[in-house]
Order: structure tokens, then C-alpha cells, then sequence
């Protein structure tokens, strides 16, 4: 099992696999070729034809995350795992048994629960409303608010700063 900095950042980028390029949403899972090269880029293995379980899984994870389904409908992507202990030098480890077609929402629904059980409230959405991406807040006051200052915050602060000139 990857460890918890590995999980999340699993979790995230699979989260963020449909972002939105010059206001049209751009899907990394939309075909076998993008599920297998994103899974490729992730480090895990990819063959077979993962992109729509990638994607149900991204979905499913966005709509707890957001609040429109609750933590029950990850419940279907859980079935048939099973965590084994194994003794090493080192002490105990759990392997984690799952699905092939499952394992990478098995890790990232893992992930989304230790972050959410430990930091509750620290992933979320970004504020810019014509972004689709996530975030994980790391920030000391937990008011972290764009997946990227340097684009999201930057173009709110703009706009705010231009509706503000216009009114006055």
C-alpha cells in the first residue's frame, strides 16, 4: 500500500483528471489511451481498458466531496478488497487486495478518508467557479481557497479588482 503522501497525491490527481483549459473541460480518463498514459504517469501499472472505472470512481469521489452523495456510494468500488497483514522486520504492514480495475480508487478513497477522518474540511473544490480542479489545504488557518494562485487567484483577484473599478 503506497504510503498517505503518496495516496494523496493519487487521490488528487485523479481528481483532477478533467480540468478546464480555456473554458472547455478537458478529460484525461476519457479513452483507454489517457486512462492507460495518466495511470502510467502515476507510476501504476496500465493495461486492460481502465478509463471507465477511473472515471466512475473521479465522479463518485467529486460528488462526496462536494456534498452531493454521501460516503455510501464509494461503497461499490470497496467490494472484494481485503487489506492482509504481513510480517516483515520492520514490524507489521497491510497489503491491500483489490481489483485490478479497482485498486487506484481503492487507494484514493482510502486516501479521501484518512485526509477527511485526520483534516476534515482541508480537501475541496477550488472557489474559482469556471474551474473543475481540487485542492488540499496545508495552509496553518485552513483558508486556502484556488488550486493555483498563480491562475485561479489570480484571475478572482482580477475580476474583483475590475468590478470594483466599474462601480466606482
Amino acid at each position: 500500500m503506497p504510503d498517505l503522501g503518496h495516496a494523496e497525491a493519487l487521490m488528487l490527481a485523479l481528481l483532477n483528471t478533467a480540468p478546464v483549459i480555456d473554458g472547455v473541460r478537458r478529460d484525461e480518463l476519457a479513452d483507454t489511451e489517457g486512462a492507460q498514459a495518466w495511470l502510467a504517469a502515476q507510476g501504476w501499472p496500465a493495461s486492460g481498458n481502465p478509463a471507465r472505472a477511473l472515471r466512475e470512481a473521479r465522479d463518485a469521489l467529486k460528488s462526496v466531496i462536494v456534498g452531493t452523495a454521501g460516503p455510501a456510494s464509494l461503497a461499490p468500488f470497496l467490494t472484494d478488497v481485503r487489506a492482509t497483514p504481513v510480517i516483515t522486520d520492520d514490524g507489521l504492514k497491510w497489503t491491500l487486495d483489490a481489483a485490478s480495475d479497482n485498486s487506484v480508487a481503492v487507494h484514493a478513497i482510502l486516501a479521501w478518508d484518512k485526509l477527511n477522518t485526520t483534516n476534515p474540511g482541508r480537501l475541496r473544490p477550488c472557489s474559482n467557479p469556471d474551474c473543475e480542479l481540487f485542492l488540499i489545504d496545508r495552509s496553518k488557518a485552513n483558508n486556502a481557497r484556488w488550486c493555483s494562485m498563480a491562475v485561479c487567484g489570480n484571475r478572482m483577484k482580477a475580476r474583483r479588482h475590475y468590478q470594483r473599478s466599474r462601480q466606482a
